[in-house]
């Protein structure tokens, strides 16, 4: 599991470059029946490189940094820190087409605390990468679990998947729940139970 935690993607130097990349697009547009060299389609493929860098920068990004600092004055505090709500989106690295939700992530704090912005940004580093939900549930879990060394963590995510809205067996609406618990989380079935009624007596 280590090996989710670190930045992931082809080095640098090793990838194709801008112009590259554009062809790729202009090949697509082609592929798909469109005129690249049309006026409405000139500037499309350098938009979509831009987007995409944009989108997918979750490769540049190191979460070890993100988490790296910690706060020990919590003044006594060893209970469940819980971020809900944690909207997001992602691309399925089957189809390369949006995944969209909210990530629930919860930890039981061994003397030192996370900043709660921290939490959001994990969860954004790993989501702007191509995934699986399993995936990603797995590596914010893991990325926290590893680097504040916590009692235990609990993430849920909940997410609609476009390869199923837009193509394919066509359901809109349909939203898929994944959850991974570490530590405590995992060994006590009463501490699962109040994670998750915490999140769905919100409302």
């Amino acid at each position: 599991m280590d090996a989710v935690v670190t930045r992931l993607g082809a080095n640098r130097d090793e990838r194709p470059s801008q112009k590259d990349a554009e062809e790729a697009v202009r090949t697509l547009l082609a592929w798909a029946g469109e005129d690249p060299t049309r006026e409405g389609l000139l500037d499309t493929p350098k938009r979509v490189a831009k987007a995409y860098k944009e989108l997918f920068g979750g490769y540049d990004e190191d979460p070890v940094e993100v988490l790296g600092r910690t706060f020990e004055e919590v003044a006594g505090y060893d209970d469940m820190v819980l971020v809900a709500d944690i909207p997001f989106f992602s691309h399925c690295e089957h189809h390369m087409v949006p995944i969209i939700g909210k990530a629930h992530v919860a930890y039981m704090p061994d003397g030192r605390v996370l900043g709660l912005s921290k939490v959001a940004r994990v969860v954004d580093i790993f989501a702007r990468r191509l995934q699986t939900q399993e995936a990603l549930t797995a590596q914010i879990a893991s990325a926290i679990d590893t680097t504040l060394a916590p009692k235990g963590v609990a993430v849920m995510i909940d997410a609609e998947h476009m390869c199923m809205s837009m193509r394919g067996i066509k359901k809109q609406g349909s939203t898929t729940l994944t959850t991974t618990f570490t530590g405590e989380f995992k060994t006590d079935a009463a501490l699962q139970a109040r994670f998750m009624t915490m999140l769905f007596g919100r409302k």
